[in-house]
């Protein structure tokens, strides 16, 4: 029995080899071509600490990036919110301006009013086309009068880089004293949640209780000199830390070990839904060049002295709609049914179109969907009823005010 079972069994491992091995000939076009692709994407420092850490890596805006650990998404978001999450957010791309007129040339292509932030001091503005639509977002900070500081998302770095770059030129032509720094020498983490500050903390001299919301720090972590900024992009105190990078897997292993591993590593799909619950804009979804930043609920972020002056690019719709109001408003939705999904259709009850949903999920922390997306001025104000309709069935959802999910920046109080 034991020698015919053993020829069987050897039959049975050359048929499934042959098998294996012609079906791997078949694939290994698409195989070598998903193999270029993934050699192709530009990778962190800490890419190596990621996949040794069980993270999931996806491409994502050029760039290998990890979506999740070893827990859930789900569970990712709700330890964020109750103890810590540290994310790799290096893809993104820092930059310095420098020089005498270096708030004059950014305040022509933003609309905040840089000239009026304190040292040390930042917030978030948008870069603006001709017709005042939003090239990106971004945290501006001014560090001195002669320096500004600012982050760009990853997706939008060649169109941003080329689009500074090339009124630069022209700026300079005419006289202007600027210069720029692209930060590729540094790397981007993000400390967010109730145990950021007090994990911080304890690797820094300086005392944090002292630096609110929207602050910029030049300072040692442990040891390594950082760029430090108390902002973040889930709604929770934290902060973004710029650390050279040959010293960024030496801090996040610090961090993660402060913390008694309270604190996780945490990827790109809990930080997707840190932000919607915290109703904040991801570009590409929520703001398009198309999409102006009144239309977009960030008339906030329009500073009063620009208000009057204009001066940056599509300034005049800008102030118009400002004036007058905007035909299209973003807002936020709870929903019935399954969850909604970036681009479906936002009905009335009778059926006519009155917009369409920018980004939606199943919110971990509320346990109900979440959507925001854009609708007819008017059909804005908050409790007004609509449809959303997914896989071409009209569910019931409601206009709500964001965030969804109570903010906790530190402010003084």
């Amino acid at each position: 029995m034991r020698g015919g079972g053993g020829g069987l069994w050897q039959l049975t491992q050359s048929l499934l080899t042959r098998r294996i091995a012609a079906a791997t000939k078949a694939r290994r076009p698409f195989a070598t071509a998903a193999a270029a692709a993934e050699a192709e994407l530009k990778r962190t420092a800490l890419y190596e600490f990621h996949v040794e850490h069980g993270g999931k890596m996806v491409p994502f805006a050029g760039w290998s990036m990890p979506i999740q650990y070893k827990d859930s998404i789900m569970d990712s978001t709700l330890n964020c919110r109750a103890n810590g999450g540290l994310f790799d957010v290096s893809h993104m791309c820092g930059l310095s301006l420098t020089g005498r007129d270096a708030v004059p040339f950014l305040e022509k292509l933003v609309v905040a009013d840089v000239a009026a932030l304190r040292p040390g001091t930042g917030t978030l503005t948008v870069f603006t086309n001709e017709k005042g639509g939003a090239i990106d977002d971004s945290v501006v900070t001014k560090v001195k009068d002669d320096h500004v500081y600012l982050v760009v998302n990853a997706g939008c770095r060649d169109k941003d880089l080329a689009h500074i770059g090339a009124h630069m030129e022209a700026f300079k032509a005419k006289g202007g004293d600027v210069a720029w720094h692209v930060h590729d020498e540094r790397s981007l983490l993000a400390l967010q949640g109730p145990l950021a500050a007090p994990v911080l903390q304890v690797l820094t001299k300086e005392d944090l209780s002292k630096m609110y919301f929207g602050e910029f720090k030049t300072l040692d972590i442990n040891g390594f000199p950082c760029y430090l900024t108390r902002t973040g992009y889930t709604g929770e105190d934290g902060f973004e830390i710029s650390v050279p990078s040959e010293n960024a897997v030496d801090l996040a292993k610090a961090i993660l070990e402060k913390s008694e591993g309270k604190v996780r590593l945490t990827g790109l799909g809990a930080r997707d839904s840190l932000r919607l619950e915290a109703g904040l804009c991801l570009y590409g979804n929520d703001m398009e060049q198309h999409i102006t930043p009144v239309e977009a609920g960030l008339s906030w972020a329009i500073g009063k002295r620009r208000r009057a002056e204009g001066g940056f690019l599509g300034a005049d719709v800008i102030l118009k709609q400002l004036e007058e109001g905007p035909k299209i408003r973003r807002v936020g939705f709870f929903s019935s049914g399954p969850p909604p999904r970036s681009h479906s259709e936002i009905v009335t009850s009778s059926g006519e179109n009155i917009g369409e949903v920018t980004s939606g999920g199943f919110s971990p922390c509320l346990k109900k969907n979440i959507a925001m997306g854009y609708v007819k001025s008017g059909l804005h104000k908050p409790g007004t009823e609509v449809k959303i309709v997914i896989r071409g069935k009209p569910y019931d959802a409601v206009v709500t005010k964001m965030p969804f999910v109570p903010t906790k920046y530190y402010k003084p109080s």
